[in-house]
């Protein structure tokens, strides 16, 4: 027997009994699309995870301080150590390779121009090199300048949108808004920026840090962490060893704070770093997704065999005739093998095209990015057939081993 009979007879065989191959194939439909579903969305995850962190800026260096507490069990935030704000000032005038240095402080506070009120405005104190930073640009008007940061000057720069809804087409550099009870000038309005990084630029406003720790920053958390922050972010020039200006940073901060380079209150990462940690988490994940949408392929060749089985029995007198007109135990074998192997070919191709549909429909309909990962249709479609020669050789088997005699007087 030919290749092209054994499978021209082995689709005519499947043809017979279309509902019965159709529920058969169900489980690898169901298992290939979910392999090819899972790992779009944990790939789509792990994208939005590094865009987000990406949008932030470019080459940075993430200085974290390490919350302590007092006493054991907890207790009150402990005002020794973590990072200052003059640990900018040192990082910017010590650290070679450094581009820009910026720090933020953030305060909730309702905002008046006119009789326009806008509540719980997110007010963002930082520091000169911020438009360097975080990647952002000065739409129209200026930036506060190093001198206005070190007297406390109050001056504001507004988000696009933040603007327009205070002073609509109006132009408002100059102009002064009130938050709470502190009055600031205008003197710039960012250029449209949107999302990125989990943050609106455009519904924020921005002023010197040393503004927000004087006039937004409550009394009894600013007696308690003085002129703290939590991070300090650091734009390393494009020319420099990242790792070395890393290492150097520490090296000055942990001078400053009076720790070994053993017990650091801080910690120094690069994007790439809490990119790397973020997709190992992901990862994970993905692995658990995966092996248990793969629990479903096992169940559909489960049913596969099955119903190979009772194939085999129904067919018990077909498989006699064949074996006395010449068919050998390798043709039978082969024979059913290769029908198994259609059944799970098939489901796998049905299921890779309700995969990527899916995907991409989960992806349109939700709010959770997908990413179809090409390895992931290779994976499953492979998987399928696999899994079909797998638990199609039982079925094949026994077929083989019938005896011509018993088989031809089997009713």
């Amino acid at each position: 027997m030919n290749l092209g009979e054994v499978f021209k007879s082995a689709w005519k065989s499947l043809l017979t009994n279309k509902l019965r191959s159709l529920l058969t194939m169900l489980g690898v439909i169901i298992g290939v699309a979910a392999v090819i579903v899972m790992i779009a969305v944990s790939a789509g995850t792990e994208a939005t995870i590094s865009d987000s962190i990406n949008a932030l800026g470019t080459n940075l260096l993430f200085i974290s301080a390490s919350i302590s507490r007092a006493g054991p069990g907890g207790g009150p935030l402990n005002s020794r150590g973590g990072l200052t704000y003059n640990d900018v000032t040192a990082i910017r005038e010590q650290i070679k390779g450094v581009a820009g240095v910026s720090v933020e402080q953030e305060a909730s506070e309702t905002l008046k121009y006119g009789n326009t009120t806008l509540s719980s405005v997110s007010i963002v104190g930082t520091t000169p090199d911020y438009t360097t930073v975080r990647n952002v640009s000065v739409g129209s008007g200026r930036w506060f300048t190093a001198d206005e940061q070190t007297r406390s000057v109050k001056v504001v720069i507004l988000g696009s949108v933040i603007a327009k809804e205070l002073f609509g087409t109006a132009d408002p550099i100059g102009e002064t808004i009130i938050a709470s009870n502190t009055q600031l000038a205008v003197i710039g309005v960012l250029a449209p920026k949107g999302l990125a990084g989990g943050t609106d630029f455009d519904k924020q406003i921005y002023t010197p840090i040393s503004v927000v720790f004087k006039k937004f920053t409550p009394s009894m958390f600013g007696r308690i962490m003085g002129d703290r922050v939590r991070t300090i972010f650091v734009s390393v020039d494009t020319n420099a060893d990242m790792s070395h200006v890393s290492q150097q940073i520490t090296i000055l901060l942990a001078k400053r704070h009076n720790v070994s380079l053993t017990s650091l209150d801080f910690t120094v990462q690069t994007q790439e770093d809490i990119i790397s940690t973020q997709e190992s988490t992901t990862s994970s994940f993905r692995t658990l997704l995966a092996w248990v949408a793969g629990v479903s392929l096992i169940v559909g060749g489960i049913g596969i065999m099955n119903i190979m089985l009772v194939s085999v029995t129904e067919r018990t007198r077909e498989i006699g005739l064949r074996q006395a007109v010449g068919a050998t135990p390798g043709d039978i074998r082969v024979q059913f093998l290769t029908e198994a192997l259609m059944l799970s070919l098939i489901g796998g191709l049905i299921g890779v095209l309700g995969g990527v549909g899916g995907s991409e429909m989960f992806g349109q309909l939700s709010s959770m990015r997908t990413v179809i990962m090409p390895y992931s249709i290779v994976l499953s479609f492979s998987s399928a057939a696999l899994i079909g020669i797998f638990f199609g050789y039982i079925p094949a088997n026994k077929a083989a081993q019938l005896d011509p005699i018993v088989a031809l007087r089997h009713e």
